[in-house]
């Protein structure tokens, strides 16, 4: 399984289409997490700024179109992320401060 933050507005978009973030056109490829533990550090880092709800999506590398490339400890997705590869939407749980608590069932 691979993770991706993405904040909510963002993800749901055009939910017709397939997910194609601003790190896709800018870098060429989208930026994963191999874990939890990774993907909450990511939202700290990268996120804890972003106003309204963040996401983790579950992705399976095997329902991928698009090519999947483990470059140190990170996957990264050189294509866009097809929906039907998404088989599960988690919410990143933040404190006060916007720090990432952990991950829950979206909802």
């Amino acid at each position: 399984m691979l993770l991706h933050v993405v904040p909510a507005a963002e993800w749901s978009a055009d939910p017709t289409a397939p997910y194609r973030p601003g790190s896709l056109a800018a870098e060429g490829f989208v930026h994963c997490s191999p874990d939890e533990e990774t993907a909450l550090a990511i939202a700290d880092a990268h996120y804890r700024e972003t106003a309204g709800p963040l996401l983790v999506l579950r992705v399976d590398g095997e329902r991928l179109t698009a090519e999947v490339r483990r470059e140190g400890p990170y996957p990264h997705v050189y294509g866009p992320i097809d929906r039907a590869a998404v088989t599960e939407v988690l919410e990143v749980r933040r404190d006060a401060d916007g720090r990432a608590t952990g991950l829950a069932p979206l909802g």
